[in-house]
């Protein structure tokens, strides 16, 4: 129908003869001559009808925003006066010849422009037309191309694309399945995958040594700004290749997806272990654009009576530490309030501070509530250590390690975006060396990872001391983002069935959950390993959005719901009984509940 998009056309196109498709984005009549700004996914040019095509000008005098139209015209050069720098046509024009009014359209649910100010939730219940707009019309474009130059990478580097099942069983990677209940094998259940980790590891043992999939993956979990109950994973594993050699080869497909799309260099990734990471930034994906780091002082926390502080720094699993904010003494009392209240979310039952008002005046030029509880040599050391000077603030979190690291470096993040203190660009880097396991809180060892990552050292090893046991995992972090993780697989069954002992899986359970895997490692399975992209993730860095759901077409609530079709629903009864599923409570009730 159409020969040329809105936005494509150009000065090259004068005195050309085009037929446009598209909305109407907004409708203007000046003295007789009736003016179209007509939008379809490429921009948006103006079209202009007058009485001279008697015809076809009453017919543009009937049409309203978004109506759908088709237009044939000649394209021309707007006068100089009337050229609009702001518009990528913004030098031409189509003089409308013919008009075909292709649908009508009811008034907007919103203004469809990139300065609405409606809430997110009218927004996902009119997604269609939310995504009309140019601002999310150019976030999915960007997604389209960054799948393709994905795609274009790995098929070059001799990945294979290759599909693997939806419907699954359940295994354990961290969150809740979604589960499918089969009507064909009455009482039982499907899982959808959380990721295609088992598969993606038999395709390795079959032969095929690289392999790549644009995944679709669901997690039944709490969301947040960066989740959703399914999301998509740029999914890669490849055998015969150690973790450097996997390393380099994402990172180079990630530097050519920012060359290739932004026409961005990223700059060197560093490489940091993730002790190192947690005890100088306090979390695992730290953002070095950020000029602000923790440090401890447990050391001169064990000179003090002062309990809140003494007690931690003399535990094991304890941890006093403290992060100084570079002139951030002229941060009001309410705000450190804020900061406070702010830290409780993450566990910490306060927030200790210190105001450096004046460093050449000693004890005199500082001022905080706890000061009194420390002697006078202690605080000189400490602020001999933290290098503080007049006009700096240093906040303190003393608690269990996890409580202190997570607690102190959101406090990092939320100070520096508060005060202005993120440098621009981008900062990539690699987080290496984690943990095999982590204590649940029950003497229980959990994977950090997943329980198919290899440990750097020996089965006996590990089963002697898995607390401190490393694995090779990696992640790979961008601007305090989790861009992608992965790991060297484990490819040994006896080093396999040592992992599931350690997490406290049983032989008869291990066979029956993970019995195909492991019957699978026993037929000459190749070292290997992997790492998986989020792909929406990635998205949303690239293009500057706020959240993931600006990214997806169609994304869920918070609550997991989809507003525009009301999912999840109701299912008839007659549904269930083919399913063998009886309902304890209807929505209703559990509303009513509620």
């Amino acid at each position: 129908m159409r020969s040329h998009y809105c936005g494509a056309l150009g000065t090259a196109n004068i005195d050309e003869t085009v037929t446009l498709c598209g909305w109407v984005d907004r409708r203007r009549d000046h003295g007789g001559v009736i003016f179209l700004d007509m939008r379809d996914r490429q921009g948006i040019v103006q079209v202009v009808f007058d009485p001279d095509t008697e015809e076809h000008f009453q017919l543009a005098d009937r049409v309203r925003s978004e109506y759908v139209l088709k237009v044939t015209g000649r394209v021309r050069a707007r006068d100089e006066a009337a050229i609009n720098p702001a518009m990528a046509t913004g030098e031409i024009e189509v003089l409308g010849k013919e008009l075909e009014i292709l649908n009508t359209a009811v008034t907007p649910p919103f203004q469809l422009d990139e300065y609405t100010a409606v809430g997110e939730e009218v927004r996902l219940q009119f997604r269609y037309m939310d995504l009309r707009r140019h601002e999310m019309q150019n976030r999915l474009i960007m997604r389209s191309k960054i799948t393709t130059a994905a795609r274009d990478f790995l098929d070059a580097e001799g990945f294979l694309d290759i599909e693997t099942p939806i419907l699954t069983r359940a295994t354990p990677e961290g969150a809740r399945d979604y589960l499918v209940p089969s009507r064909t094998h009455p009482g039982q259940f499907f899982a959808l995958p959380q990721s295609p980790q088992l598969f993606k590891q038999l395709l390795m043992v079959s032969g095929f040594d690289r392999y790549y999939q644009i995944a679709k993956c669901f997690r039944d979990e709490d969301l947040r700004a960066d989740r959703q109950p399914e999301f998509t994973q740029i999914d890669i594993e490849a055998a015969f290749l150690d973790e450097r050699q996997i390393m380099a080869i994402t990172e180079r497909m990630i530097r050519e997806l920012f060359k290739a799309v932004l026409d961005v260099d990223l700059p060197e990734f560093s490489h940091i272990s993730h002790a190192e990471a947690m005890e100088r930034y306090g979390s695992d994906k730290p953002d070095l654009r950020i000029p602000l780091e923790l440090v401890s002082v447990d050391d001169l926390m064990q000179q003090v009576d002062f309990k809140v502080f003494r007690g931690p720094a003399d535990d094991p699993k304890g941890r006093v530490a403290a992060l100084k904010v570079t002139g951030g003494a002229t941060i009001s009392r309410k705000e450190i309030d804020g900061y406070t209240k702010y830290v409780s979310i993450y566990g910490a039952r306060g927030l200790a501070w210190i105001k450096v008002n004046d460093i050449d005046a000693g004890l005199e030029g500082l001022q905080s509530p706890i000061l009194k509880f420390m002697p006078d040599e202690v605080v000189a050391r400490m602020m001999q250590r933290l290098d503080a000077a007049s006009g700096d603030i240093i906040f303190f979190g003393a608690d269990q390690a996890r409580v202190v690291n997570e607690a102190l470096g959101a406090l990092r993040t939320k100070v520096a975006e508060d005060l202005g203190m993120i440098g621009e660009g981008w900062s990539p880097l690699w987080v290496v060396d984690f943990p095999m396991f982590e204590d649940d809180g029950s003497g229980q060892w959990t994977p950090l990872h997943h329980p198919f990552t290899a440990p750097s050292c020996s089965a006996e090893e590990l089963t002697a001391n898995p607390g401190e046991a490393l694995s090779r995992a990696y992640d790979m972090v961008l601007n305090g983002c989790e861009l992608g993780g992965g790991s060297i697989r484990i490819h040994c069954r006896d080093m396999q069935e040592a992992v599931f002992r350690i997490l406290g899986i049983d032989e008869a359970e291990a066979e029956e959950k993970f019995g195909f895997l492991l019957k699978a490692l026993q037929c000459g399975a190749p070292p290997h390993g992997g790492l998986a992209f989020g792909l929406d993730r990635l998205v949303m860095l690239m293009t500057g959005a706020h959240s993931i759901r600006d990214v997806i077409a169609f994304p869920k609530t918070q609550s997991a719901a989809c507003v525009m079709t009301d999912a999840p629903g109701d299912v008839s009864a007659t549904q269930l009984r083919e399913l063998n599923i009886r309902l304890r409570q209807t929505r209703e009730e559990a509303a009513q509940d509620e």
